[in-house]
């Protein structure tokens, strides 16, 4: 369907809602409510909803729909399944603990995925520095490596790569991407280390010394809930989904009219709730079920309002000018504001069509020089904002409901202009810009980044030793 500009409005209107209601007085107490965002979301996605099916484009929004569908029922069994496990005991929240935290999840997230890996961690790392007042910068970091930046080298650790594995790109490919994942996840954790060592030196004695006392050696509780957890893993990877596309042609068979992904999901999440430990979720853990009501009440209209946006996106792509590193600043860009998958899903099409060799992926295939811009964009990318990758919201919304006081939308997207975006400039000019004067200049930038790391390390420090 050809739509204008303006019919990018609902979904502005709804980014700005999120941005600003929670910081405006009048409403920022009705939008602690989730029927408030729920409201919201609706009245920005459903006139879209109306409009296409209205225009006999109701498909699109069936297949929007159907996306949603399948993004909560992933992000509910995760949930529900790391609500089951608690890390018992308490190690010191000290820089080096807490960067080692962030950088196992960074490690796993390619394997069981951002979303599993954030899920997993974000509640044991909240555990672990429940001692100190400066907490948000771990939750930021969080997201960037654990929630995004960490799922670059399988398809299992990004929807957007995913989507690449079931159009024909080898499973195995996105291991060559192995430099770009170090390189920028190294750089993160000496930031966040940097940034960790200043905040720990701000901590009061008392804080310090409740930390100190606290002590206890680590164990897991709940393991049976690692069954679920692979469970939910097998069925990302192996287990198919409904077949809409043979729905709508009227040749589906019975088995490609059943969501069996999505029941297996469900099935995962119910056996996590029913036969693990109550104690361990809901007095351990504080489970609620608030942060996921949360997520399912914005992304609705989210998921409803960026289908025009999605084919504005679609028609004016072939006449911008693209190359490797316009392909990821473009995808990049658009990740962070339009969900990652979907843009992703965009841009291959697109590059689908260009010539250049080699190619990946099912006939015709890709150029595997866009091919990288285009994974590197979206997956590294969702981490600009809130909404650009599904955990990202998740992961904030658990730290609220943790008495966190995370940053609004536009302040999460003033740490990503600082720390993140620096950091994937240096990335893109090095291992996608063509020339040495780019890679000179990336390199300069890396090193400037790994400088500011050391001096926020060295400043303050407390004399409590912080490593």
């Amino acid at each position: 369907m050809t739509v204008a500009w303006w019919s990018v409005i609902p979904f502005a209107v709804l980014l700005l809602s999120i941005a600003i209601l929670p910081l405006v007085p009048a409403t920022a107490h009705a939008w602690e409510h989730n029927r408030t965002k729920l409201a919201v979301a609706l009245a920005c996605g459903l006139p879209v909803a109306v409009w296409f099916v209205v225009a006999g484009h109701g498909t699109e929004v069936v297949h929007a729909l159907w996306e949603y569908v399948q993004f909560i029922c992933l992000l509910l069994a995760l949930f529900v399944v790391s609500g089951g496990i608690f890390l018992a005991g308490d190690i010191r929240a000290t820089p080096r603990n807490n960067t080692v935290f962030l950088a196992i999840g960074g490690l796993i997230a390619s394997f069981i995925g951002t979303t599993g890996a954030a899920m997993l961690l974000i509640r044991p790392l909240l555990n672990t520095n429940r001692e100190r007042a400066h907490r948000v910068h771990t939750v930021v970091f969080t997201i960037f490596v654990v929630a995004n930046c960490g799922g670059l080298l399988t398809p299992l650790g990004d929807p957007p790569l995913f989507l690449g594995f079931l159009r024909g790109v080898p499973f195995e490919w996105t291991l060559s991407l192995w430099p770009q994942w170090l390189f920028v996840n190294v750089l993160l954790l000496a930031t966040y280390y940097g940034l960790d060592r200043r905040a720990y030196a701000r901590e009061t004695p008392e804080a310090i010394a409740w930390d100190d006392t606290s002590q206890s050696p680590l164990r897991v509780v709940g393991k049976i809930h690692f069954v679920f957890f692979a469970l939910v893993i097998a069925a990302v990877a192996f287990v198919p989904s409904l077949d809409l596309h043979a729905l709508e042609t009227g040749h589906a068979t019975w088995a490609q009219a059943i969501p069996w992904r999505e029941l297996v999901f469900l099935l995962a999440a119910v056996l996590s709730f029913f036969l693990g430990d109550r104690e361990v979720r809901f007095a351990y853990n504080q489970f609620s079920w608030a942060p996921i009501l949360e997520v399912a009440a914005l992304f609705i209209g989210i998921f409803l309002a960026m289908i025009p946006a999605l084919n504005f996106l679609a028609q004016v792509a072939p006449r911008l000018p693209l190359g490797e590193v316009t392909f990821f600043v473009f995808t990049g860009g658009l990740s962070a504001f339009l969900d990652n998958a979907p843009t992703y899903a965009t841009f291959y099409e697109m590059a689908s069509q260009l010539p250049g060799d080699p190619r990946i992926g099912l006939a015709p295939g890709v150029p595997e020089a866009y091919l990288v811009s285009i994974s590197l964009g979206s997956v590294l990318c969702g981490a600009m904002t809130y909404i650009g990758n599904g955990p990202n919201f998740m992961v904030k919304a658990v730290a609220d409901d943790a008495g966190v006081t995370m940053p609004s939308f536009g302040g999460y997207l003033g740490w990503s202009v600082r720390h993140l975006v620096p950091t994937l400039a240096a990335m893109a000019l090095i291992f996608i810009a063509d020339g040495v004067v780019w890679t000179a200049l990336g390199l300069a930038l890396a090193v400037g980044l790994l400088v500011r790391a050391v001096l926020l390390a060295r400043a303050h420090v407390h004399p409590v030793d912080a490593s």
